[in-house]
């Protein structure tokens, strides 16, 4: 039982690590993939836009976090975290599907709503922040909290360079014992628990509404 419990606990340790990550790529992906939503409705720099969505959503996400960590000090002359590095490839990541999100949410809106609130003198920025976000958050919601999950398990993905997430104190365990069954056991039970804990937040939030609220 002393045995179980110390892996229990080694293996959790990645949870920090795993979380932030989530958490960071899941900011860093929301912002941009707001923006994006928007500077293509607008017709704002839509070539790049374009480029950028089929780019993050065409090639591999381990392919994409490999250059960044590997590449970013020869092109930008600066050595990133582990950490540092997985934010930024996992919010890029995600903020590519995240406007694909939001794309489907904004063409649910009346073409009318946009119409009124320029009759009435709103402005755009009130305008998105006030009538069409807030609409088009409650109408992708689900949608929105599945691609959290799927950016929670992608996360694992950092123990390829190195970081101890959940995933990878599974593994450095599993070599020490020479058995691999019963940390993997316990690393997948710390993704299920964080999984259905995603979505009973989640079914929270979409019932009392949190999300639509100004």
């Amino acid at each position: 039982m002393g045995q179980l419990t110390y892996d229990i606990l080694f293996i959790g340790s990645g949870v920090f690590l795993t979380l932030g990550l989530l958490f960071g790529g899941l900011i860093l992906g929301t912002i941009l993939g707001v923006t994006i939503s928007i500077l293509r409705y607008n017709n704002i720099c839509s070539f790049i836009i374009s480029r950028w969505i089929s780019l993050f959503r065409g090639t591999p996400l381990i392919l994409q976090l490999s250059l960044i960590y590997f590449t970013a000090p020869s092109i930008i002359g600066i050595k990133l975290s582990v950490i540092q590095a997985g934010i930024i490839a996992f919010g890029f990541n995600s903020s590519a599907y995240i406007a694909e999100i939001l794309r489907s949410g904004i063409e649910s809106i009346a073409k009318g709503q946009f119409e009124a609130a320029k009759t009435l003198k709103i402005s755009k920025y009130y305008t998105w922040r006030d009538i069409i976000l807030p609409q088009v958050i409650r109408n992708t919601f689900p949608s929105f909290v599945n691609e959290i999950i799927s950016l929670l398990k992608e996360t694992a993905l950092i123990g390829t360079i190195s970081g101890m997430d959940i995933m990878r104190m599974a593994q450095t365990l599993g070599a020490q014992q020479f058995t691999y069954f019963m940390p993997l056991c316990i690393a997948a039970v710390y993704y299920y628990i964080l999984v259905i804990s995603i979505e009973f937040i989640g079914k929270i939030i979409e019932k009392r509404g949190w999300y639509a609220q100004n």
